[in-house]
C-alpha cells in the first residue's frame, strides 16, 4: 500500500506550501520509498527527525501509524465489486486537555479536514492515472 510518505519522503499529497514547506509532493510512485516497515518513522517535521511510528502493516491492504494509547492514523483499502478500490483514512487523537499544546491541537483539527480532503483527492488522481 502506497499512501502519503511524510515530509522528507514522497510528501503528503496535500497543500505543498503548508505540508512540505513548498517542496513538491511526488507525482509518481518512487520505488525506493515503498519499503515502510513496523517501527519506521513517518516523518512529520522538515528535518525528518520527528514523526509518527509505523505500528502495523498488512500490505497491500492496510497500515496503521501511531502510538498505543495516543494518536493513530489508519489507512485501509477496500476492493469494490466494480473493480475499483475505496481508500479509508482515519485519524484518532487523544487530547491532553490540560496541556499547553491543547490550543494548537484544536487549531490543527480545523485545518486537518481540508488537508485530508486534498490528500485523498490527490491520491485518487495518482491512482487513476496509473490504471489508464
Amino acid at each position: 500500500m502506497a499512501g502519503p510518505g511524510g515530509a522528507t519522503r514522497g510528501g503528503w499529497y496535500s497543500y505543498d506550501i503548508l505540508d512540505n514547506l513548498g517542496r513538491p509532493t511526488a507525482r509518481r510512485i518512487v520505488p525506493e520509498l515503498q519499503n515502510l516497515a513496523v517501527g519506521d518513522i513517518v516523518p512529520m517535521s522538515p528535518d525528518g527527525k520527528h514523526g509518527i511510528p509505523v505500528q502495523r502493516m498488512d500490505p497491500p491492504m492496510s497500515m496503521v501509524w501511531g502510538t498505543p494509547g495516543g494518536t493513530s492514523w489508519t489507512w485501509q483499502l477496500e476492493p469494490i465489486s466494480n473493480g475499483s478500490t475505496r481508500v479509508i483514512s482515519r485519524v484518532r487523537a487523544r487530547y491532553r486537555w490540560f496541556s499547553p499544546s491543547i490550543a494548537f491541537s484544536v487549531l490543527v483539527e480545523f485545518g486537518d479536514i481540508w488537508m485530508m480532503r486534498k490528500m485523498l483527492l490527490n491520491l485518487r488522481e495518482r491512482a487513476e492515472a496509473t490504471t489508464l
